[in-house]
């Protein structure tokens, strides 16, 4: 039986997640998850003190996010709207098995490939099947994933509204830009932070950061991009 938590940003729906989280460290697991992304991304700020477990897990993923970033896989949590799905689970549940390595948030983190290299090989297959999929008139099975990106700027002169303006002008088949915020880094200098939902077939993360985000014009505001979290959250049919 799931547990659904409708609108985050009121006052019903914080009221829920507090209670939720007083058993709880984390949304799912014994460690931070792509789970604990997926919330935190729909909170639109600080949570009020009055609801002390939520302000309490929130302080946790924010101080994780600014230092180590979030590697756990998570169990499963859908982000449709306002509202977030999630999976029941008992309070202490196994511990789910990792693979995605952590994001680093520092100064040297910007020629690290979270994800590895992608060959050009896989570069072509991934065109071939887009491609595919806009030419046949058939019923085809694909995914759709949750992202959460790290967009950093020059400097702190920087105007990060522009930055998130250059960021959400580039569109895309396949691609929805989600929630945002800023989020200090140091020195005066802050980060944009915001998800992106996307059609796995239509959209390469790699390709959307390396030829849109990180050329021109938008890297006038960008200096660099990091993928902080990729989830999936769905598969369905698409037709031609």
């Amino acid at each position: 039986m799931a547990v659904t938590f409708h609108d985050l940003k009121s006052a019903s729906g914080l009221k829920k997640l507090d209670e939720y989280l007083l058993p709880r460290s984390y949304i799912t697991g014994y460690q931070a998850s792509k789970d604990d992304i997926a919330v935190h991304a729909e909170l639109s700020g600080p949570p009020s003190s009055d609801y002390v477990n939520v302000s309490r897990w929130y302080n946790h993923i924010e101080a994780l996010l600014r230092l180590s970033g979030v590697s756990g896989e998570g169990q499963g949590v859908q982000v449709t709207g306002s509202a977030t799905v999630f999976e029941e689970v008992p309070a202490s549940p196994p511990i789910a098995d990792t693979k995605a390595p952590a994001a680093v948030d520092d100064d040297d983190d910007d020629d690290v490939d979270l994800f590895g290299e992608e060959t050009e090989e896989e570069k072509k297959a991934a065109e071939e099947r887009a491609a595919a999929v806009k030419a046949s008139g058939k019923k085809k099975e694909s995914g759709k994933s949750s992202v959460l990106l790290d967009v950093k700027p020059w400097d702190d002169e920087t105007d990060m509204k522009k930055l998130e303006e250059a960021v959400r002008s580039v569109k895309m088949d396949g691609l929805l830009w989600g929630a945002s915020k800023l989020v200090p880094v140091g020195y005066g200098i802050k980060k944009l932070q915001i998800m992106m939902t996307i059609v796995d077939d239509l959209v390469s993360v790699d390709n959307l950061i390396e030829d849109h985000l990180t050329s021109e014009p938008a890297n006038e505001y960008i200096q660099s991009c990091d993928i902080v979290a990729f989830n999936k959250i769905c598969k369905f049919a698409i037709t031609d």
